[in-house]
């Protein structure tokens, strides 16, 4: 008798998410691969990336196949100012990726920081979970300490809760606070959920503000905390895909399963662990959820443990107040 079972059709998805899933580029980057013919498919050069393929399709790049997908990772990078966050920059300055450390695999950035910018930048080898983060309806929050010339007040920085249009431009909802002034600098702490290009220095520069330096201390439940220039953290797995959630994970297609290539270059997963990248990151305020926008204040992270404010990444810049913004409520520049 003839065998009448449906057969079961591999999963797919478009060529350009799937490279940027291998952990090799971004999606913009592999588009920009297949229109340079450095892609091929069952033994064909793609010139679009308008295709779908699968698990069963033999893929190369460079004439080389992909590497077998590795279980997804995230690591916290302290960027100092003076780098670009591209793979390759046309005008030859220095990149964040060519300053990362050697054994790192390849990796990609959630979001960007202008090169002026310092602080906490995402770095992942899955470009799904890239992708969702960078997208506004996620709505994790990004904190910056920001340090300013001009005068500052509080009904100005009020404002700013409500949306701002600066030419032609319109922000959303802002949160920012002053810490504290220092001659004729202040320093203020800003909360973004937006993310549009150059955010904080624009609605700053609609009040009459010179931003002088900006530095982002957290995006989302991650934080910068004493993480020094220069240096990387990974978050352990099992951190990892609690802070991150199930809903997220499912809509990035996230695999927390997948061997590892270098099993000694991962964090430890245990409790037990005294390295400082095992600890659970701690939240500015508000939980993981509530990154997520929720909109409901929580005093405990999605660790469950009280959360406290992050501490300056650089000597010179400000202590958080204990009564200041960092313990109210909670992108890119």
């Amino acid at each position: 008798m003839p065998d009448t079972t449906p057969s079961v059709k591999p999963a797919s998805m478009r060529i350009a998410k799937l490279l940027a899933r291998a952990g090799l580029c971004s999606r913009r980057d592999a588009e920009r691969w297949i229109a340079e013919g450095r892609v091929s498919v069952n033994g064909r050069v793609l010139l679009s990336p308008a295709l779908d393929v699968s698990d069963a399709d033999r893929i190369l790049v460079d004439g080389k196949p992909l590497p077998e997908r590795e279980r997804t990772r995230l690591w916290l990078y302290h960027k100092p100012k003076g780098l670009v966050t591209t793979a390759r920059d046309p005008e030859g300055r220095p990149t964040v990726f060519a300053a990362l450390p050697p054994e790192l695999p390849r990796v990609v950035a959630v979001g960007r920081l202008d090169i002026n910018t310092e602080g906490l930048l995402l770095l992942t080898n899955d470009g799904g979970l890239a992708r969702v983060l960078e997208l506004p309806a996620t709505g994790w929050l990004r904190r910056y300490r920001v340090r300013v010339h001009g005068t500052v007040t509080p009904a100005d920085l009020a404002k700013l809760g409500e949306g701002t249009t600066v030419d032609g431009v319109h922000y959303g909802p802002v949160e920012a606070a002053l810490e504290r002034v220092q001659g004729t600098n202040a320093w203020l702490v800003l909360g973004l959920r937006e993310g549009k290009n150059r955010e904080v220095k624009e609605v700053l520069g609609g009040l009459g503000l010179s931003v002088n330096r900006l530095i982002r201390i957290s995006f989302g439940p991650f934080q910068l905390g004493d993480l020094a220039p220069g240096a990387v953290r990974e978050i352990p797995r099992r951190i990892l895909r609690d802070q991150i959630g199930a809903k997220l994970a499912a809509e990035a297609g996230l695999d927390f399963e997948a061997p590892l290539r270098n099993p000694a270059a991962a964090p430890p997963e245990g409790r037990s662990s005294k390295r400082p990248h095992a600890r659970p990151p701690r939240s500015v305020g508000r939980s993981a959820a509530e990154h997520a926008g929720d909109g409901r204040p929580h005093r405990h992270g999605a660790s469950g443990k009280p959360a406290r404010a992050a501490r300056p990444d650089r000597a010179d810049a400000p202590r958080p107040s204990r009564r200041g913004p960092t313990r109210g409520p909670d992108s890119r520049r």
